[in-house]
């Protein structure tokens, strides 16, 4: 299916944006790992969720709908895990597939772990390391790439990992495994990451700590082989998610509209914190708290915005929402440099590259870099007009149609079914607002 977002005259109303991705997935794991029952409602129902609903039920947990968004796990407590009797397919979601390599990995189980043609490119790594020291052992294609099978561990080792990179995955993993370890697992990061886990562990009864050591070092310590306890978890509205009818309406002539209840975690705002400072219209309205993360309503108008350099340690809170930027930057005022980004490599699809192709073939001047770019803005006079190959990426799909709304001539994606990955009903959605977009099948 190609999607031709063009020029849109103005952006009006308010809506609320598919649940974090974030959350859906650690509140399907951790109600899995409870005993007794779990309450979600707001869950995100796209492709990379529902894949681990369905890894969740395979693993031994009754995962049942019980209306939009709303859903029930009836766990079945650390190390009680069932040994899938088919692999678990895990479609285009990294994250749904690290985090459960951490679960299995701490269980004395065995599964194999498939996924779409994207995921199975995807390295894997950095998650299989600190695992295989705490005894799970995997066998995967070259490069630690997917299909593979995880065996875990008949005891779980509790281990002290100091991350090499940043990562709130492989922290996730990490900690995951150790709920069924003895003793106390540590994760030691370099930079502060997300940290939805560490949050949620705490609302599931786990005891977890979280110390800052020196510069920005943090110290994450969970107990493992305690009892998880069910909870009512509440899904925010996802930041990611939220980015892309966001900078539409900072860029297209006219608008204004509000988004409900986002997520403003502090690990998660990078992108607004950085709109902002290019002179973006966007008020924090109505501030408060849903299951242990902060949320708040966003009005956003459109804006006259002006290049800027992105710190360097903004990176982690807003890794996915790059692409976005770059179309915000297009839009700008003056140069925007943007580094920092090197995992964008290994993502869905080269990020980086994908994303310096779409601005180029859209007419936009930037330089590339091995960790970001450089983007020469056209102080709102984007010309459009290209044709972007999306590498079957749902985000560098949604960042150039954002384009296309304030741009001067239309931006056509070649693909955009792989959007329902994450933001099912962002067609229908961007159309309630007055976006101009066309749907066409390929043929």
């Amino acid at each position: 299916m190609t999607l031709t977002a063009s020029p849109s005259h103005t952006l009006t109303g308010n809506i609320t944006v598919p649940g974090d991705k974030s959350i859906s997935h650690r509140a399907l794991i951790l109600g899995t790992l409870a005993v007794g029952t779990t309450h979600v409602s707001g869950l995100l129902e796209g492709e990379d969720v529902l894949a681990t609903a369905e890894a969740m039920r395979a693993l031994g947990a009754t995962v049942t709908r019980t209306g939009e968004g709303s859903w029930e796990i009836t766990g079945v407590g650390v190390g009680g895990l069932s040994e899938p009797r088919t692999a678990l397919d895990f479609g285009n979601s990294g994250t749904g597939a690290r985090l459960i390599m951490g679960l299995v990995a701490g269980h004395p189980i065995t599964a194999t772990f498939v996924g779409d043609a994207s995921l199975s490119k995807r390295p894997m790594g950095r998650v299989i390391t600190p695992l295989t020291e705490m005894g799970a052992s995997f066998h995967a294609r070259e490069g630690g790439r997917m299909p593979l099978t995880v065996t875990g561990a008949a005891v779980a080792l509790p281990i002290t990992y100091p991350l090499p990179v940043a990562s709130a995955q492989v922290k996730s993993a990490v900690l995951l495994a150790g709920l069924n370890a003895p003793g106390q697992t540590t994760v030691i990061e370099p930079h502060p990451t997300r940290d939805h886990t560490e949050r949620m562990l705490r609302a599931f009864g786990a005891e977890v700590s979280v110390e800052a050591g020196p510069q920005e070092v943090t110290v994450i310590r969970v107990t493992g082989q305690s009892e998880l306890t069910p909870s009512d978890v509440v899904v925010p509205a996802d930041p990611s998610s939220a980015a892309f009818p966001i900078v539409a309406a900072l860029i297209t002539p006219g608008s204004d509209i509000t988004v409900t209840g986002v997520m403003m975690n502090p690990h998660r705002i990078g992108l607004y914190t950085t709109l902002i400072e290019m002179g973006g219209n966007i008020e924090i309205l109505n501030e408060r708290d849903a299951s242990g993360e902060p949320v708040a309503d966003l009005r956003v108008r459109s804006s006259a915005l002006k290049g800027i350099e992105v710190p360097l340690d903004r990176a982690p809170s807003m890794i996915d929402e790059y692409p976005v930027l770059a179309v915000a930057a297009a839009h700008a005022e003056g140069t925007t440099v943007m580094r920092g980004a090197a995992e964008l490599r290994v993502k869905e699809s080269d990020r980086v590259a994908a994303t310096v192709a779409g601005l180029r073939t859209n007419g936009i001047e930037v330089e590339e870099f091995d960790d970001g770019m450089a983007i020469t803005g056209t102080n709102g006079q984007i010309p459009g007009g290209g044709h972007v190959l999306t590498q079957m990426d749902h985000r560098i799909a949604m960042s150039f149609l954002t384009m296309g709304f304030g741009a001067a001539a239309p931006v056509t994606i070649d693909e955009g079914e792989m959007i329902a990955t994450s933001f099912p009903d962002y067609v229908s959605l961007m159309r309630g607002l007055g976006a101009n977009l066309l749907s066409e099948a390929n043929s």
